[in-house]
């Protein structure tokens, strides 16, 4: 399988893991919880995998970078949380740090 799709099905965990970390209320109700643990030792798991492929550097730059964007995106979707432009504005820097690392670096093993 290839370490581009194993850190996708990484941050896609994480991201599921933290957006039910607001559910658990506090570790306070099983489900919810049960799915935090899941949900990390799957990312964590996947993001392992692909480090046999991706340097260390760049995998943890796409998986914070797009966690970041995508757990805010849920947290204003789902959550009602409130993004003012300059959220949006570093999200959009952080999207576009993650796109020049893998259009236009070396380390980037394709």
């Amino acid at each position: 399988m290839n370490a581009w799709l194993f850190l996708s099905v990484a941050i896609v965990a994480e991201v599921m893991a933290t957006s039910a970390l607001t559910a658990s209320a506090g570790f306070t109700r099983p489900l919810p919880t049960i799915g935090v643990i899941t949900g990390y030792g799957i990312a964590f798991w996947f993001l392992a995998l692909s480090l046999r492929s991706i340097p260390v550097g760049i995998a943890y730059a796409v998986w914070s970078g797009l966690g970041i964007v995508l757990i805010s995106l849920i947290g204003w979707i789902a959550f009602k949380q409130q993004l003012d432009a300059a959220a949006l504005t570093g999200m959009t820097l952080i999207v576009a740090g993650v796109l020049v690392i893998n259009l236009f670096s070396r380390s980037v093993v394709r």
